[in-house]
């Protein structure tokens, strides 16, 4: 039993207003009145354990702080702790996939298994797996001197992110299932699992999809070099990315919900929830911003126009259209592609800055503020690292910092956007 009357303001008379927890049920007492309410019901006006009774009890405009107790069981916290390790594990296949491009190993495996390529272990195996390889363009056109020790490593690193991706569907699949035969998934979450299992399967056939456009025998060309198309690497990276974002807002859900703001202004309110618009279109700028950069990681861009901020000695390149028609300079002009790359990160880096900003001036629900910092620290060192890889000629390391910034950046973004989606209406 709880009694509600000992959090209200001195104003409020005690014999007013009761309030009894049994189980999961609230009854509200006044005069003599009861009605009863499940907790359910008060989730959605939550606002750091605050809850305005002036919704549930005619006449009461007080505000009570209520501290309700982990309502979450043990079984739901294991289904939410899952969906994070999940959205870990493609936050690692994302930072492996960047370091296998870098590197350039996407293409020393040729063939590609539904459960998996064997290892090769003798010196026999390599040799054999090596003479497979000198059968496509890349070994062809570009590494006619690669020694089998080099082969060795581009090829294992190649094997670490498939096998990664592998683990991904095990580490998914099998859990769920055990969920699902369990009850422990609710029936939106349902349709969410369904939709991740799709994303899984769409991911890795996207990936092979991907690969075989470099095992293609169409690089004819004197300049030609061997690369993936950067159509299916930014599609690759779009699905992995959107797979994150579900297994993370999914984990976010059961293991933090969102809190909202108890105010009665609906000033306040309506500025809180254009910040919110705002918040959504910052996160919607990352995601194309991270796209983008497929297009400049595919192309390699990075190794056009190594100064910053000009190019060059110009603010806009003069070969920026350079092909025709004019359209496809966006996704094929080297040039162009790195030039949209940074107005999207300068575009974005700006919105977040505003962003930060106006938070100082909103109401938001207290752990929104704490997102919203850490998005904009995030989004300048991602912006430095960016300018960095760039003026030193795309080393790996800081490369792959750059990208793995990225994914991070997003993550604050979705944090930042979850903590507000429970604003209230106008």
């Amino acid at each position: 039993m709880f009694n509600l009357s000992k959090y209200c303001r001195p104003s409020t008379s005690i014999s007013r207003v009761k309030h009894v927890f049994r189980g999961n049920t609230c009854n509200i007492i006044k005069n003599g009145e009861c009605r009863t309410y499940t907790k359910a019901f008060f989730r959605p006006q939550l606002i750091s354990h605050k809850l305005n009774l002036g919704t549930l009890i005619r006449g009461s405009t007080t505000t009570v702080p209520i501290r309700f107790g982990s309502n979450i069981s043990k079984g739901q916290k294991a289904v939410g702790y899952w969906l994070l390790t999940c959205s870990g594990m493609v936050f690692v296949a994302v930072v492996l996939g960047g370091v296998t491009r870098l590197t350039e190993s996407g293409l020393s495996m040729v063939t590609w298994k539904l459960l998996g390529e064997k290892m090769p272990w003798t010196e026999a195996e390599w040799q054999e797996e090596f003479e497979r390889y000198q059968q496509f363009p890349e070994f062809k056109i570009k590494n006619k001197d690669i020694t089998l020790n080099e082969f060795k490593f581009i090829w294992f690193m190649e094997y670490t992110h498939r096998q990664w991706g592998r683990a991904i569907g095990v580490a998914f699949a099998l859990p769920a299932i055990y969920f699902w035969a369990r009850g422990r998934f609710s029936s939106s979450l349902k349709k969410r699992i369904l939709a991740f299992g799709t994303l899984i399967g769409a991911q890795g056939l996207m990936g092979w999809y991907m690969v075989k456009s470099g095992l293609e025998d169409r690089f004819q060309g004197p300049n030609d070099v061997p690369r993936v198309s950067q159509y299916r690497l930014a599609s690759h990276l779009s699905l992995a990315f959107i797979l994150y974002t579900l297994f993370l807002w999914s984990a976010l859900d059961i293991l933090t919900p969102a809190a909202t703001i108890a105010v009665t202004s609906k000033s306040i309110i309506k500025a809180s929830r254009k910040f919110r618009m705002l918040a959504h279109t910052a996160k919607g700028l990352v995601f194309l911003t991270a796209v983008s950069g497929a297009f400049v990681a595919g192309l390699d861009a990075g190794l056009v126009y190594n100064s910053f901020p000009k190019f060059a000695n110009r603010w806009i390149p003069e070969d920026i259209l350079a092909f025709s028609p004019k359209i496809v300079n966006f996704t094929e002009n080297p040039t162009t592609v790195q030039f949209d790359h940074r107005i999207l990160g300068t575009t974005t880096l700006c919105v977040i800055t505003a962003l930060w900003y106006m938070s100082k001036r909103r109401v938001l629900p207290p752990k929104a503020y704490k997102a919203m910092t850490l998005l904009g620290a995030l989004a300048y060192l991602q912006v430095t690292l960016g300018i960095t890889t760039l003026l030193t000629y795309v080393p790996v390391s800081i490369a792959a910092s750059h990208q793995t910034c990225s994914l991070a950046v997003l993550s604050a973004a979705v944090w930042l956007t979850h903590e507000l989606k429970r604003l209230p209406k106008i």
